[in-house]
C-alpha cells in the first residue's frame, strides 16, 4: 500500500513542477517555425537555435571568469574557461551536422530567410568582443533592437577577457606598459612587447607562476577552438553556397576567410617562438 502511494506521488505532477515545466520545453520545442515545407529547413533552424543556446552559456562562463580574473582570483576561472573550450567543441561539431545539407537542398528554402543572416548573431558578436576583437562598425546592425544594442555597446567599451589577463600580470608585479592598462577598450588590443616579456617570464618559470601559466593555456585553448569554429564555419558555408553573397548582404566566404588571420591573444602566440 505504501509503495502504491509513493508511485502515485511520483507520477502525478498536476500540482508539481515537472521536467518540461522546469526547462520550459513547450516554449523551446515550439520555436521551430518553418517558413517553407522543405524537410531540411528544420535542420537549419535547430542547428542555429542550439548554437545560440551554447553561445549563451559561453557568455555566462566567460563573463564570470573575467570578473574573477579582474580581482586577481584566478583559480575559480579555470573551470569556467575549461567549460568554454568544451562548449566550443560542441559548436565545432554542429558544422558537421549542418554540412549534410546540400547546395540544392538549401536553395529550396534559402529565399525564405529574407535578410536574416548568421552575421547578425548578437551573441557571436558579444563573444568576439569579450575575446578582444572589437568592431564598432557592427553596432548599427542592432540599432532597431535597443536592449541588444546597449549590451553590445557596453561590451565594446569594457575590458575584454584578455585585457583582464593583462591586468592580472600587472597586479603580480610584471612591468606592463601603461597604454595596455588604461586605454580605449573599444579598440582591439594590439601586440605589445611588455606583455610578451611578461608571458615569457611566466612560461620560463612555471612553478613560480603556475596560476598565470594555467590562465595562459586556458586562453590558448579557447582561441584555438574559436579559430577551428571559424574554419569549419567557412568550409560549411563554402560547401553549401560557394562564393555567393550571404543572405544578409555579407561577402560570405571571403569575409570568413579574412577573419581566420586574426589573433585574439597575439603575445601568447609570439612567446612560443621565444621559448
Amino acid at each position: 500500500m505504501k509503495k502504491r502511494e509513493e508511485d502515485k506521488i511520483h507520477t502525478n505532477f498536476s500540482k508539481e513542477m515537472s521536467y518540461g515545466d522546469y526547462l520550459q520545453l513547450d516554449r523551446i520545442l515550439g520555436s521551430q517555425i518553418q517558413l517553407s515545407d522543405h524537410h531540411d529547413e528544420m535542420l537549419f533552424i535547430v542547428i542555429h537555435q542550439t548554437s545560440e543556446l551554447w553561445m549563451k552559456l559561453i557568455l555566462h562562463e566567460m563573463n564570470a571568469a573575467k570578473e574573477h580574473i579582474l580581482i586577481n582570483n584566478l583559480e575559480p576561472a579555470f573551470k569556467m574557461l575549461s567549460r568554454v573550450a568544451r562548449i566550443q567543441q560542441q559548436l565545432i561539431q554542429s558544422w558537421e551536422v549542418l554540412s549534410t545539407l546540400t547546395p540544392a537542398e538549401y536553395m529550396e528554402f534559402r529565399d525564405k530567410l529574407g535578410r536574416s543572416s548568421g552575421f547578425q548573431s548578437f551573441q557571436n558578436r558579444m563573444i568576439e568582443f569579450l575575446l578582444g576583437h572589437k568592431q564598432s562598425n557592427v553596432l548599427p546592425v542592432y540599432q532597431h533592437e535597443p536592449e541588444r544594442y546597449k549590451m553590445l555597446d557596453n561590451s565594446l567599451k569594457n575590458r575584454s577577457l584578455y585585457d583582464a589577463a593583462i591586468l592580472a600580470l600587472s597586479l603580480r608585479g610584471f612591468q606592463i606598459d601603461g597604454d595596455c592598462l588604461n586605454r580605449d577598450w573599444s579598440i582591439s588590443h594590439s601586440y605589445n612587447e611588455s606583455v610578451e616579456k611578461a608571458w615569457l617570464a611566466v612560461y620560463r618559470d612555471v612553478k613560480k607562476h603556475w596560476d598565470l601559466y594555467e590562465l595562459a593555456e586556458k586562453l590558448i585553448d579557447i582561441e584555438t577552438r574559436q579559430q577551428q569554429w571559424r574554419y569549419h564555419h567557412m568550409l560549411t558555408v563554402e560547401r553549401i553556397i560557394g562564393n555567393k553573397r550571404g543572405t544578409g548582404g555579407s561577402s560570405g566566404v571571403e569575409y570568413l576567410k579574412k577573419v581566420l588571420d586574426y589573433r585574439f591573444f597575439p603575445e601568447l602566440w609570439a612567446v612560443r617562438t621565444q621559448l
